[in-house]
């Protein structure tokens, strides 16, 4: 039996298969948060800024097409002047409680830049980091990386730049696992107060794919084996450089490796024989 295809199943499909790129994807992960948080009864919206380069250099083409989609979800997407700005924009995001008349229980956020843009919006980013994440918002660093300078001036990758600034790393492997991937590192950002980086190279950027979305989990296991502050682990009204870093360093850091192993996140997917058998 056929089945009514459109455009549009991309991003308003809930079940099944959706045929989409790697920057469409991106653009669903955004649709799909609000989406999920508004089945769990949640009001938020979303924010998404960051400056193009490749592999990322059609995500803000992709976000333009969605727009009508965009802002039927309440998501707002901003192109920054610079990759620092774009960065201390979504830092902004975050800051829903510091305000009186907030109109969201949280705003989820994200960031893309290629990787020199991560090294250029180090500080930005680490500031953002070590402050916090909203508990009902998140944020998401979509970092583009060349490994073999395709089509850049040199040769890079990110994952060193984000520990450095203490951020966590995903890396997808496909076009199908930045849905869940983007579903996991949201979650994992609000358990944990941590940004969540979000590593995409061109082979997985640039490419296609008929994705099913059974692969996306639609919830999350809190870890029972972990020691919280009494403070929490998200962001705070006026707190102090050195308590941003203890909280970063001796709890949110570890909180994120347990929420990996409760949500058994790292996943066998081939098996390999052991180290020096016969193959």
């Amino acid at each position: 039996m056929l089945q009514n295809v459109t455009l549009e199943d991309k991003y308003e499909l809930d079940e099944g298969r959706v045929f989409v790129s790697g920057t469409q994807a991106l653009t669903r992960v955004l649709l799909a948060q609000q989406r999920a948080d508004a089945a769990a009864g949640l009001n938020t919206a979303g924010f998404i800024s960051g400056y193009r380069g490749s592999p990322l250099g059609g995500l803000d083409m992709a976000l333009w097409r969605a727009r009508r989609q965009l802002q039927a979800h309440g998501v707002v997407f901003q192109p920054g002047v610079n990759e620092e700005l774009a960065a201390t924009a979504v830092y902004g995001s975050q800051q829903l409680d510091f305000f009186q008349g907030a109109r969201f229980d949280g705003v989820f956020a994200a960031w893309y830049g290629k990787g020199p843009g991560v090294d250029r919006a180090g500080d930005a980013l680490k500031h953002g980091n070590l402050a916090g994440a909203h508990r009902h918002g998140g944020v998401l660093v979509f970092a583009g990386d060349d490994h073999a300078a395709k089509s850049s001036t040199t040769a890079h990758q990110s994952e060193q730049a984000l520990a450095a600034a203490l951020i966590p790393v995903l890396y997808p492997a496909n076009v199908e696992e930045f849905l869940a991937f983007g579903a996991f590192g949201y979650a994992l950002s609000r358990f944990t107060g941590l940004w969540a980086g979000f590593k995409c190279v061109n082979d997985t950027a640039d490419a296609t794919m008929s994705a099913r979305l059974e692969t996306v989990p639609r919830g999350f296991h809190t870890p029972n084996d972990l020691a919280l502050p009494p403070e929490g682990l998200n962001i705070l009204v006026g707190e102090s450089q050195l308590s941003m870093e203890r909280r970063t360093v001796e709890f949110r850091l570890p909180a994120a490796q347990a929420f990996a192993r409760a949500n058994s996140f790292d996943k066998v997917i081939f098996q390999a024989p052991p180290a020096g058998s016969a193959s």
